[in-house]
């Protein structure tokens, strides 16, 4: 009989278990090396081929093919086109050797201007090398445009100047630059961009309209408004109760104390400075066109400029952001960036109640929003404060009629045309 073999001792590792191991362990080191050489190299490369225009992909795939059908089929007229292709890209990359040395700057002129209004841009070219330097083209995006402008010869220290105007027709951010000087051929085959300056900036604020101060006693804000909340401490004096361990001495009456013999200490009804909270409902699906948000925006912007200017408080929030207001500029810069949003929530409650969630607690509430926001949503944002907080509702309807509706105590204005926001703030006062 032959002996069986043994049995591999507990806790030791097969052969095959061992030799599996170390291949994994090498196949582990090689993908980390591959992984690494592959970073370096995209890092060191890309650089490179970035000046290899799409136009310049497809010449030099086209040269390519050329060639191996040339030579696999033995057709010497694709011989010839790969080499003309080739040689076509041999002499792009003459175009684009060579290096300027600028100095260049981008003014804009202001950098706020009103919806409609103009702005004029300007970009100085200056030669800050020791030689004289070759003719460039210099590209500056400006929003969703692009500008190109021819910068001849310069002596070593001389200037080129460029003036263009900004379509500023329509609230926005817009964007100019960066400046970027070119070099390629003329096919476009190969191009390389050198960038010269940072983005600059220019705020298109959204048409507003005057309000009476104080938005003819939307907001008050003298010593505060008395609320139906008891405190251990505040001005408006309620009540006098026992006292109780840990009651501040300072709270204590003493004369009722000497005529009691009992420790009686004052209450007080809490009082709360005005402070304004501005819900901006960005739902896409609650705005019937472009001009109706505009118009929106005008009306929470004019809202907001004057509670600010008659030194008020306000927090003004959207889905998306919200808004600095700690000066009417900051407000009306942030308020350039608004767009409509696909919203993440079912009603205007659920959105009111999130981004809220962090703000101080508000004495009133004006939620604006579009044509097709629901009168629904607005009374649930209404029953989410409460009521000892003031809730207001404006909607957005250009070319309707501007009235003032009382839904249940909720009043709610539709703003037809941002002129009569005056007069429907005077109506709600």
């Amino acid at each position: 009989m032959t002996a069986a073999a043994d049995p591999a001792p507990l806790g030791r590792a097969s052969p095959w278990t061992a030799r599996a191991r170390a291949a994994g362990d090498r196949l582990r080191t090689a993908g980390r090396i591959s992984a690494y050489a592959g970073r370096r190299a995209r890092t060191v490369l890309a650089p490179r081929l970035a000046i290899v225009s799409g136009l310049g992909w497809l010449v030099l795939a086209a040269a390519a093919g050329s060639a191996v059908v040339g030579f696999v089929l033995g057709w010497q007229e694709f011989v010839y086109l790969a080499i003309t292709l080739a040689a076509g890209l041999i002499l792009a990359a003459a175009f684009v050797f060579g290096r300027g040395s600028y100095d260049v700057l981008i003014e804009l002129t202001p950098r706020r201007v009103t919806a409609g209004d103009r702005a004029l841009g300007r970009m100085v070219v200056a030669n800050a090398g020791q030689k004289r330097s070759a003719p460039s083209r210099m590209e500056l995006p400006v929003g969703a445009g692009l500008a190109e402008f021819v910068i001849g010869p310069l002596q070593p220290g001389a200037e080129h100047e460029e003036l263009f105007a900004i379509p500023t027709n329509r609230r926005a951010v817009i964007v100019a630059g960066p400046a970027v000087s070119v070099r390629g051929d003329q096919l476009g085959l190969l191009r390389r961009a050198l960038r010269w300056t940072d983005p600059v900036e220019l705020f298109v604020h959204p048409v507003t309209t005057p309000l009476a101060p104080s938005a003819a006693g939307l907001i008050r804000d003298l010593e505060g408004e008395t609320t139906k909340t008891v405190v251990n401490s505040d001005i408006s004096f309620h009540a006098l109760r026992p006292y109780q361990p840990g009651d501040p001495l300072r709270n204590v009456h003493w004369r009722t104390t000497a005529r009691t013999g009992q420790l009686m200490v004052r209450q007080f009804e809490e009082t709360r400075r005005s402070r304004l909270t501005i819900v901006f409902d960005d739902a896409k699906t609650h705005w019937a066109s472009d001009d109706e948000f505009e118009l929106g925006v005008s009306i929470m912007a004019s809202l907001a400029g004057q509670v600010l200017r008659d030194g008020n408080r306000v927090s003004v929030v959207s889905e998306a952001r919200e808004l600095r207001t700690r000066t009417v500029t900051t407000m009306l810069d942030d308020s350039c960036r608004l767009e409509r949003v696909s919203s993440a929530f079912r009603t205007v409650r659920e959105m009111a109640r999130d981004v809220t969630a962090q703000l101080p607690d508000p004495s009133v509430v004006i939620v604006i929003g579009g044509s097709r926001t629901p009168v629904g949503g607005i009374r649930g944002v209404q029953r989410l404060f409460g009521s000892e907080v003031q809730t207001l509702g404006f909607r957005a309807d250009p070319g309707g009629a501007t009235r003032l509706d009382v839904i249940r105590g909720l009043r709610i204005g539709t703003v037809g045309a941002l002129d009569d926001l005056g007069r429907l703030v005077r109506r709600l006062s």
